[in-house]
């Protein structure tokens, strides 16, 4: 019966990339986590492989419509590739990077991305761009490689340590940063995650375990679901269900910060005691042994 619900909930995942040409990670993670009893750093690697394949499976119908540019992918996706490795790695081998703290990094995008998904207003991606490139001024080429080079490791390490592909980040900055059409900035992202998640599976490649069935029983169900989705796209009206869908991030996001709770407390054991603290502790020791031997 568990299997049942997670691959109904794979299709969910390959809709949500179809209808909103994004959210995959987002509902991955928690469903391989909480519904199939995967460890957090394994269900985030394997999340990686199955949001990575399906986005590059989602690309097919952008490609067709030359909604894709190749050269942009390709520059940031190098760069988002290398951040990403270094995400996995550093997720994969450094003691403090645990699972709960993956978990409410998680969280707090989830987050972010419910409240920007909430509030963003419903334009169209011709009026969108226009705006985009009327307010943007010129830069320095050097200036723009450097913006280029920053964002795109930034994203990457996002993808490897919380296991999100990024769309939410890599679709404005293509925009921003390479002047890309907002339509091809669509096509050309699921490229980019598909590249990022690549890298990131590999950097935790050979660190955590895998359990390849349930990744492929995934992968293909919600290929399918993707199909779903984008026929799906032509009936639903994509400002309620972006609303919605924000909803459900945010009590997502509360639900997972609630289930990692104690991750909070422990953060305090990071922070050093105030000194006058420390020295009100060692006189209340040296007095009571002081005490006991009178």
């Amino acid at each position: 019966m568990t299997w049942v619900i997670g691959l109904f909930l794979a299709v969910c995942i390959g809709i949500s990339l179809g209808l909103l040409g994004g959210g995959g990670s987002i509902l991955a993670v928690p469903i391989l986590i909480y519904v199939m009893g995967v460890s957090t750093k394994s269900a985030i690697a394997m999340s990686l492989m199955i949001v990575g394949c399906v986005s590059l499976i989602g690309a097919i119908p952008h490609w067709r419509a030359r909604n894709i540019n190749f050269k942009n992918a390709f520059i940031f996706g190098a760069t988002t590739m290398l951040g990403a490795f270094l995400g996995a790695k550093a997720a994969a081998t450094i003691p403090f990077i645990t699972g709960a703290v993956q978990m409410v990094l998680f969280a707090g995008l989830m987050l972010v991305a419910a409240v920007l998904m909430i509030r963003r207003q419903d334009t169209s991606a011709r009026q969108r761009s226009e705006i985009i490139s009327s307010s943007s001024t010129k830069r320095s080429s050097l200036w723009q490689w450097l913006q280029i080079t920053v964002s795109g490791v930034g994203v990457g390490i996002l993808t490897g340590v919380v296991g999100v592909g990024g769309g939410f980040a890599i679709v404005p900055a293509l925009v921003l940063l390479l002047k890309t059409p907002m339509k091809e900035a669509v096509g050309t992202s699921l490229v980019v995650i598909a590249m990022n998640s690549a890298t990131g599976f590999l950097g935790y490649l050979g660190y955590v375990d895998l359990d390849w069935k349930l990744m492929l029983s995934f992968l293909l169900t919600a290929s399918v679901g993707i199909f779903i989705g984008v026929y799906l796209g032509r009936f639903v009206s994509a400002k309620q269900l972006q609303k919605g869908f924000g909803f459900f991030l945010l009590a997502m996001s509360v639900f997972i910060l609630f289930e990692n709770r104690h991750e909070f407390k422990g953060l305090w054991s990071f922070i050093p005691a105030p000194p006058h603290s420390v020295r009100s502790q060692t006189l209340l020791k040296r007095t009571l042994h002081e005490t006991s031997i009178h």
